[in-house]
C-alpha cells in the first residue's frame, strides 16, 4: 500500500510559541490515520499544513505526490476538508450549497444537480434537500458539510474533529459514513480527542502532545504498548464497592479508580484474578462483572502523557491552527 501523505519534521510557530516541533506522519494510501490528541497538542495546526492553509516554518509534506509548499493547486485537487464546525451557508437549502461548491469547482448546471442529489441521497438529506440549512439539526449540518468536501470526489479526506458537539446518534451516524468513504477508497485523515473514535476508525494513530508526535502505531500495538492489563469489577449491591474496592488494591499492590459503580485497576499478573474472586467470596461480596481487558485508548494516553485528552494543558498556543 502506498503512502497518500507522507511529512517529515513540520515545524510551525505561533508569535514566539511552539505549535508544532518537529511531527513526521504518514498515511497509507485508502486507509484511515487517526491524529489524536488533546486541544491544543497541534492536530488543527497541522491539518491546515497538509491542506496548503498555512505554510510551514521548517520541514516539508507530500499529499499524493506533491509538495504543499511548492505544489498547492495541485494539493489541492485532491483533498476534501471539513473543519470541525459546519461551514454551509445557513440561508441557502442543502441542495443549493451543494450546487454552489459544484459550481465553484467548475461543474455544469447539469452535472452540479445530479452531483448535488447524489450526495443529498447519500448522506440521507434528500427529504431536506429544499429547505434551508438554518433548519437542519447540528448532525444534519455536519452530513451536510462533510458532503460539500466531497463535491470534488476528492481522494484523500481531512476530517478535522468532526464529531465535535454532535449526539451519539449523529456522531455514530458520521462514522458509518467514514467507513463507507474507506471502502471506497478514499483516504482519510482524522484528527480527535476522543479516544473511543480513534479506536472506532483509525487503521494507524498518531498521538500529539505539546506539537510533538509521542507515539505511533495501530490501535493494537499502541494498547499493547501500554502494557498491563486491566482488572474491572463492579458489585451486584452498590454499597459493596468500597470493600470490593480495598479487597482488590490489596491484592494488586495498586490503586483503584472508580468511575460511577464500576472499578478499575492496571495488573501485571493474570494471576490475580482468581485471587481476587477467591478474597470476594470470603467477604461475602456479590459480583455482578469482573474481567481482564486490555487497556483502553484512554488510558493509553494518560499513561503516555500523565493527562487525559480532554484536559487542557496551559501554556499551549491558544490561536492553534491561525497565522499570527
Amino acid at each position: 500500500m502506498t503512502d497518500a501523505i507522507r511529512a517529515e519534521g513540520l515545524v510551525k510557530h505561533f508569535k514566539g510559541k511552539t505549535a508544532l516541533g518537529g511531527v513526521d506522519l504518514t498515511a497509507r494510501a485508502g486507509a484511515v490515520l487517526g491524529v489524536l490528541g488533546p486541544n491544543g497538542s497541534g492536530k488543527t495546526t497541522t491539518v491546515r499544513i497538509l491542506s496548503t492553509l498555512l505554510r510551514p516554518d521548517a520541514g516539508h509534506a507530500l499529499v499524493g505526490g506533491h509538495d504543499v509548499v511548492r505544489e498547492p493547486h495541485q494539493v489541492r485537487r485532491q483533498i476534501g476538508l471539513t473543519g470541525q464546525y459546519a461551514a454551509v451557508d445557513a440561508e441557502l437549502t442543502g441542495t443549493q450549497n451543494l450546487v454552489l461548491i459544484a459550481r465553484l469547482l467548475g461543474f455544469g448546471r447539469t452535472d452540479a444537480r445530479a452531483r448535488s442529489r447524489e450526495l443529498l441521497e447519500r448522506f440521507d438529506l434528500s427529504d431536506a434537500a429544499d429547505r434551508p440549512a438554518k433548519t437542519y439539526s447540528g448532525g444534519m449540518r455536519r452530513r451536510l458539510d462533510l458532503a460539500a468536501s466531497l463535491v470534488g470526489r476528492p481522494a484523500l479526506l481531512y476530517l478535522d474533529e468532526p464529531t465535535t458537539g454532535l449526539d451519539p446518534h449523529s456522531r455514530n451516524g458520521l462514522w458509518d459514513v467514514v467507513r463507507d468513504l474507506v471502502a471506497d477508497g478514499v483516504t482519510v485523515l482524522l484528527t480527535t480527542q476522543y479516544l473511543e473514535e480513534a479506536d472506532q476508525l483509525a487503521d494507524d494513530i498518531i498521538v500529539l502532545d505539546h506539537g510533538e508526535v509521542i507515539s505511533r502505531g495501530t490501535p493494537e500495538e499502541l494498547k499493547n504498548h501500554a502494557g498491563n492489563q486491566v482488572l474491572q469489577l463492579r458489585t451486584v449491591d452498590p454499597a459493596q464497592l468500597p470493600l470490593a474496592t480495598r479487597i482488590v488494591e490489596a491484592v494488586t499492590s495498586s490503586p483503584v479508580t472508580t468511575d460511577g459503580l464500576l472499578a478499575s485497576v492496571p495488573v501485571t499478573d493474570v494471576g490475580v484474578l482468581p485471587e481476587t474472586v477467591r478474597r470476594l467470596d470470603e467477604q461475602g461480596v456479590s459480583v455482578a462483572e469482573l474481567s481482564l481487558r486490555k487497556p483502553s485508548l484512554d488510558e493509553v494516553f494518560l499513561a503516555l502523557t500523565g493527562h487525559t485528552a480532554e484536559d487542557e494543558t496551559a501554556g499551549r498556543p491558544a490561536n492553534e491552527g491561525t497565522p499570527a
